[in-house]
This record gives C-alpha cells, sequence and structure tokens, in this order.
C-alpha cells in the first residue's frame, strides 16, 4: 500500500502472484542469483550422492534458501538505492556495498557448513 493511499491491500493470491513475479524478475535479470541456484541444485545433487540424513537435508536445504533469500535483499537495496540514487554518491555505494557484504559473508559461513555437513556424511 502507498502511504497516503485509501486503498486495501491486494488479497493473499495477488500478493503470492506479486511474489512470484519478484522471483522471476531476478532470475531472468541478476547473474548471480543464478549462480547461487546452480550452487544450490549442485548441493542437492550432491547430497543425493552422499546419502544425506534427514537432518543433514534440513541444514543443506534451509542453508541453500537463506543464501537466495540473502541475495534476493541484496538485489532489492540495490534496486532502491539505484531509484533514489541514479548519479554516483558515496553513501549510495557503500549501502550497496554493505548489502552485498551481507551475501558475501552469509555465503562463506554456509559453506563452511556445507563442508562440514558433507564431510560428516562421507566419513560416516
Amino acid at each position: 500500500m502507498i502511504p497516503g493511499s485509501k486503498s486495501d491491500h491486494p488479497g493473499f493470491r495477488k500478493s503470492f502472484l506479486f511474489a512470484i513475479q519478484g522471483f522471476r524478475t531476478a532470475v531472468t535479470t541478476e547473474r548471480n542469483i543464478k549462480v547461487m541456484l546452480a550452487v544450490g541444485a549442485l548441493a542437492v545433487a550432491a547430497g543425493v550422492v552422499v546419502g544425506l540424513d534427514p537432518l543433514s537435508w534440513a541444514v543443506v536445504l534451509l542453508c541453500c534458501a537463506v543464501v537466495i533469500m540473502a541475495e534476493l535483499f541484496n538485489t532489492a537495496v540495490e534496486t532502491v538505492v539505484d531509484l533514489v540514487s541514479p548519479e554516483f554518491h558515496p553513501l549510495a555505494g557503500r549501502a550497496k556495498d554493505i548489502a552485498a557484504a551481507a551475501v558475501w559473508f552469509l555465503s562463506a559461513v554456509v559453506a563452511v557448513v556445507g563442508l562440514i555437513v558433507f564431510a560428516n556424511a562421507i566419513l560416516n
């Protein structure tokens, strides 16, 4: 809803369709989300190969989802920053860099978690 607008929020179905549209837009326009989806697919394939137990599957799938979610938030931040500051501004660059750093940090932690989960599965 737009602040000051008297219109109601869209219904659940319409909101769901907007979310799907946003995901499609991110996948078709953002390289990094494609890379993360591919790496997530590789993690799932590796999980099938090594025969992960249910708890390990939960950890792997949750990690994949959180990284993709973080990249979606990063894309949203970058889009809003570009909207409000189309010309270069140091604070705009800083905001975008910090949002990207959050995804980078999360991805590094998830990689360590993945190593632990897959090493455990291979060794057992």
